[in-house]
C-alpha cells in the first residue's frame, strides 16, 4: 500500500495536462531544462530544473552539466519532500475519501466494471485497492500507462537517490494540504469522465504525452509550455495549478536559497511564461540564466 501512495505522489499532477486552458504566449528563446539563479548577494548560485513526472528510460535525459548543479548544491528541493514519511502519511489520508461515498458510487455499474477490468488487465492491480480512494487518486494513478514503456522513471526518484548518497538534505516547496486541495477543487465528474475515456481508449493521451516528451528531450520550455496550453478546455479555473503555486513558491524559494546553494527540481511545466518561475525570479530581482 505504502507503494501506490508512493507513486501516486510521484504522479499527483500528472494527470492535469487535459484540464488546462488553451493560451497563447510569445517570450524569449529558453531551451534548457536546467537554470542558474545568482545576484541579489547570494553567497553561493543555486539552480532550476524541471523535471517531468514519468518518462521512459531511453527517453531520460541527465547530463554532465545537471549531474554538476546537482552535485554543487547543498540541498534538494521538490515540490514536495518525498523523503519525509510524515508527508506520504498526509497524501495517504488526503487521498482517502470521507464523503461517504466509495470509488464505485461515481461510477455505472457497467462504468466500475469497465474500470476493473482496465485496472486488472493493464496495471496488474486490483481495483478494491481504491475502494476508500477519490477518483483522483484513480485518475493519477492512470497516468502511469501514458508513457509508452513497461517501466517508466521519475526523474523525482533518481534525484533523490542520487541526493540521499551524497548526504544531501531534501526539501519541498508545498505541504501535502496544498496538493490534496487541487484534487479536491477538480469536479468529479469530469474526472470520471477523463477516467472513461482512457479506459475505453477514447482520448490522446499517450499522442499528447509523446509530443511532451519530444520537446522535453529538445529541453525546449516555450515548446512544452504551448503544448500544454493548447491541450484543451478546462471545465474550472485552473490558475491554482501553474500560476497560483508559482507565485507562492517564489518566497519559499528565496527564503531556502538565501540560506544555502538549492537544487530546485519541479515539473518543467511550472518553468515558462509569464507567471513561470522563471520570470517571477527575475521580476524579484534575480539573474537566472539556462545552463546547457
Amino acid at each position: 500500500m505504502k507503494r501506490i501512495f508512493r507513486l501516486l505522489c510521484v504522479t499527483l499532477l500528472a494527470c492535469l495536462t487535459p484540464f488546462v486552458n488553451k493560451a497563447q504566449q510569445k517570450m524569449q528563446s529558453g531551451k534548457s531544462l536546467l537554470w542558474r539563479i545568482s545576484g541579489k548577494d547570494m553567497k553561493r548560485p543555486s539552480y532550476l530544473f524541471g523535471t517531468i513526472h514519468l518518462i521512459c528510460p531511453a527517453d531520460y535525459i541527465w547530463t554532465d552539466k545537471m549531474k554538476e548543479s546537482l552535485h554543487k548544491s547543498q540541498e534538494v528541493c521538490f515540490e514536495m519532500d518525498m523523503d519525509d514519511p510524515g508527508v506520504l502519511m498526509k497524501v495517504a489520508t488526503g487521498l482517502m475519501d470521507n464523503s461517504g461515498k466509495r470509488l464505485e458510487d461515481y461510477f455505472s455499474p457497467e462504468q466500475y466494471k469497465q474500470v476493473a477490468t482496465y485496472m486488472h488487465d493493464s496495471i496488474g492491480m486490483n481495483i478494491s485497492l481504491f475502494d476508500n480512494l477519490k477518483p483522483a487518486a484513480l485518475q493519477s494513478m492512470l497516468t502511469t500507462k501514458t508513457a509508452a514503456c513497461a517501466n517508466p522513471v521519475s526523474y523525482e526518484d533518481k534525484i533523490m537517490e542520487q541526493a540521499k548518497k551524497d548526504k544531501k538534505e531534501i526539501l519541498g516547496l508545498e505541504q501535502p494540504e496544498e496538493q490534496i486541495e487541487l484534487f479536491d477543487n477538480l469536479p468529479p465528474d469530469s474526472i470520471v469522465k477523463q477516467v472513461m475515456e482512457t479506459v475505453t481508449g477514447k482520448d490522446n493521451d499517450k499522442e499528447e504525452y509523446q509530443k511532451l516528451v519530444n520537446a522535453y528531450k529538445q529541453q525546449d520550455l516555450p515548446a512544452l509550455y504551448e503544448l500544454m496550453n493548447s491541450s484543451g478546455e478546462s471545465p474550472i479555473d485552473l490558475a491554482g495549478f501553474l500560476d497560483d503555486r508559482n507565485k507562492r513558491w517564489i518566497d519559499r524559494m528565496v527564503d531556502k536559497m538565501d540560506q544555502k546553494s538549492v537544487f530546485f527540481a519541479v515539473g518543467a511545466g511550472h518553468l515558462w511564461g509569464e507567471n513561470g518561475v522563471i520570470n517571477l525570479l527575475k521580476k524579484e530581482g534575480y539573474r537566472v540564466e539556462p545552463v546547457r
